[in-house]
């Protein structure tokens, strides 16, 4: 198995906290994974910690980091929900305006600036096959 999947999948089910058995409707969620410029870590996690104090700002769960720690392949894992709310979403941007964060495709050019490879993988989980293949009957 890959080592990034398997890294993700282990994340993931670590964050969940709860029995695949028990999980019948399971959220949807994304695993980005990052590749920090050299030199470049701390003002990375600086613009993630602005975006978290928006999301608490705004009455969301942060963001779950996890931070590398031995091996090679990648240097931060974030878990988030999907989706938010119409509300959420619209909580979270008046925060992101009041703490003067950048947004959009401002945002998009900024954390670049910190980054040297990233991915986005759509989840969910944790489950079993079993669970998963119920989903499949009519």
């Amino acid at each position: 198995m890959n080592k990034q999947v398997a890294t993700m999948a282990l994340a993931l089910g670590l964050w969940l906290g709860a029995s695949a058995a028990a999980a019948a409707d399971v959220p949807n969620m994304i695993v980005e994974i990052y590749r920090i410029a050299p030199g470049q870590h701390e003002n990375f996690l600086k613009l993630i910690a602005l975006y978290d104090q928006a999301s608490k700002e705004a009455g969301v769960a942060p963001r779950q980091l996890y931070v590398h720690q031995d091996g090679a392949s990648w240097d931060f894992l974030i878990l988030q929900p999907a989706e938010n709310t119409p509300e959420q979403n619209k909580a979270i941007g008046a925060a992101l305006k009041c703490l003067g964060a950048p947004q959009g495709a401002k945002f998009f050019l900024e954390i670049r600036r910190y980054m040297t490879e990233h991915t986005d993988t759509f989840v969910s989980g944790p489950t079993t096959a079993a669970d998963w293949l119920n989903k499949l009957k009519p």
